[in-house]
């Protein structure tokens, strides 16, 4: 009898960085998706209102998508740890390392779009065949107002004001989350870049709107007024509409670790695309 060779099973990933990621429901039952490849997401509020359970659900999509890669930044260490061993980069809390992986995910960017130019491209597809990077920074005001040099924290702000910026067509989504949403952290021309402002119970009305915008609080849509009894309650605004009521999936640390490790497990086995 001959032996036949069965030849290794290739890794299945669940999700692509291209498809839509669940987050929650709305106040009406219904599913609420956000777009990761194309979009940006600046989520705010105070400490426990449920906004490192939002940022980790998006990351959860990210690191379960074959055609991501990820580059975490995280002063605390805690909040995005538990996905270390699936980022191509991982920082905790030294603004030298948080500076030079900015300057290097800059670089990358400006080689995409030149490849870009020399294709006759517009933007990197789910056709294109390269890795999304997805950068997650958490909390972005240690980063950016609390730690080194004013001269380092304006480096830091700038860079990621430019990968914020460009960043989009070249498949390099932003995260960037605060428990200090104030306009010394977010001035409104950095809000504005984002197209998903996700706020959770902030302390004031003008807290809420600096994540939301100008406005929304005074048409009733403020986070100030959540229950802060109810975690997970939050207001999504997209570029397209008006803020949307909605309560996170929860994610407990148990759920966190597992999928994390499944996720390492599957990036081990994987090829990448550079």
């Amino acid at each position: 009898m001959t032996a036949t060779l069965i030849p290794p099973a290739v890794p299945v990933f669940p999700f692509s960085i291209f498809d839509p990621a669940h987050v929650g429901m709305d106040e009406y039952g219904d599913q609420v998706n956000v777009e990761l490849a194309e979009k940006n997401i600046l989520v705010g509020g105070e400490p426990g209102g449920g906004k490192s359970v939002a940022l980790n659900l998006l990351v959860a999509h990210a690191a379960l998508s074959a055609d991501c890669r990820l580059i975490l930044i995280d002063g605390k260490q805690v909040e995005l740890g538990p996905w270390r061993n699936c980022a191509d980069v991982f920082i905790g809390p030294s603004i030298d390392d948080a500076i030079s992986a900015l300057r290097a995910e800059q670089k990358i960017m400006n080689d995409r779009y030149d490849m870009l130019l020399d294709l006759g491209l517009r933007k990197i597809t789910r056709a294109t065949g390269e890795d999304a990077r997805f950068v997650v920074v958490d909390e972005y005001a240690y980063f950016s107002a609390t730690v080194g040099t004013k001269a380092q924290q304006a480096e830091f702000a700038s860079l990621s004001r430019d990968g914020v910026a460009r960043g989009r067509a070249a498949a390099m989504p932003w995260a960037l989350a605060t428990q200090r949403p104030s306009h010394q952290v977010i001035d409104p021309s950095l809000r504005d870049l984002f197209a998903y402002r996700w706020a959770f119970r902030c302390t004031t009305d003008s807290s809420s709107d600096t994540v939301l915008g100008h406005g929304w609080a005074g048409q009733g849509y403020t986070a100030a007024a959540i229950d802060p009894r109810t975690r997970g309650v939050s207001w999504l605004l997209s570029e397209t509409g008006v803020p949307r009521r909605v309560k996170t999936a929860y994610l407990t640390d148990l759920d966190i670790h597992d999928l994390a490790a499944y996720a390492a497990s599957l990036r081990r086995k994987a090829p990448r695309h550079d």
